[in-house]
């Protein structure tokens, strides 16, 4: 991606990215109108495919044209290991997410059987997976350094001609960080954000709960500061998520966010500018219990609700195949005119 006054990364996001957030480029008005209009006149009853209509809309403003296309779709997975793991926050140990991505490598996840069925391009980004984040209920998760690193990561990860971006992530310990960012975000108990993960129960879940209260409390003093909270409470795959977010609407390119983890990754640059995420569709709402409070709390309405929580991408990629319906009626049915077919009367 070549560096433009617009879309150059900034030299260090921490300290300059709140500025830019204010300034961010806008959908094409135009072009929706056109492609609303378009809409209103195939051979359907005006309002008939229901969500289907408002994503080709959706696609047309970001994309600029009347007919939004999906041909170079690309799915972008960012792993990270978290300190806060040795708390015993996962039922799975950290070393299974260099491990995960092995098999991401390798072609036998999920996520990869989703982007060969439908067509994504798929990306994995390991970093620093030697180096967990601190431990976040001792000190911050990140310096100040390791964020711009993890943010640059995620910001060149983005190529400019893509069509429709998915973000999806791998990091164990990763949810128990969505929780902390949601809870310092917008209020409420841990219990409220906190769910199972990777499957924990009863006294593992109490505990997860609990390094979760004392990690908000121990960053309270920054809880005004959304960009804080990320670098306190996230970790380097929430980072670079944020990242290409920001490089997606530099460029005007369509989000696909993934579950709880992504959402949460997004969260800190909604609450520091509330258009910040007018590019992003939730693709589905998580069985983790936070996600469906998360995307209340942001305004995102989910395209799929199927009890999914696997994170890595995989919601993301099956709301792309909805996607994909909402653009080949748009851009294939014939209009009234086109057809011959006489138009609702009065």
């Amino acid at each position: 991606m070549s560096p433009t006054a617009e879309t150059a990364l900034l030299t260090s996001p921490f300290n300059e990215l709140m500025p830019l957030l204010r300034r961010l480029p806008e959908p094409d008005e135009d072009a929706a109108t056109v492609a609303r209009h378009r809409q209103d006149t195939l051979t359907k009853p005006r309002g008939s495919l229901g969500r289907l209509e408002d994503l080709a809309i959706w696609l047309a403003a970001w994309q600029r044209k009347a007919k939004p296309s999906l041909d170079r779709a690309h799915c972008v997975i960012f792993a990270g290991n978290h300190g806060v793991t040795a708390q015993g926050v996962s039922a799975y140990p950290a070393a299974v997410t260099a491990q995960m991505v092995l098999n991401f490598e390798a072609g036998g996840a999920a996520i990869n059987q989703l982007c060969e069925r439908f067509g994504i391009a798929l990306r994995v980004f390991s970093l620093d997976l030697d180096r967990p984040t601190a431990d976040f209920t001792q000190g911050p998760a990140l310096s100040v350094a390791d964020f711009d690193a993890a943010f640059r990561a995620g910001f060149e990860s983005v190529a400019a001609d893509t069509d429709v971006l998915l973000v999806g992530e791998m990091g164990i310990g990763n949810t128990t960080a969505a929780a902390a960012i949601c809870t310092a975000l917008f209020g409420g108990s841990a219990a409220d954000w906190t769910g199972p993960g990777t499957g924990l129960e009863r006294e593992a879940l109490a505990r997860k709960i609990a390094v979760v209260d004392t990690a908000v409390e121990r960053h309270r003093a920054i809880i005004g500061n959304p960009l804080e909270v990320l670098r306190a409470l996230g970790g380097r795959e929430l980072v670079a998520i944020a990242g290409a977010i920001v490089a997606a609407r530099l460029h005007r390119i369509p989000v696909l966010l993934d579950g709880f983890i992504s959402t949460a990754a997004a969260a800190p640059l909604q609450a520091t500018d509330a258009t910040a995420l007018a590019h992003c569709v939730a693709s589905h709402a998580s069985a983790e219990p936070g996600h469906r409070r998360l995307l209340d709390r942001l305004g995102l309405a989910p395209v799929l609700s199927l009890n999914m929580r696997l994170g890595e991408g995989s919601g993301a990629a099956v709301a792309f195949a909805v996607l994909s319906a909402a653009v080949a009626c748009h851009n294939g049915m014939a209009t009234f005119d086109e057809a011959g077919v006489s138009q609702k009367s009065g």
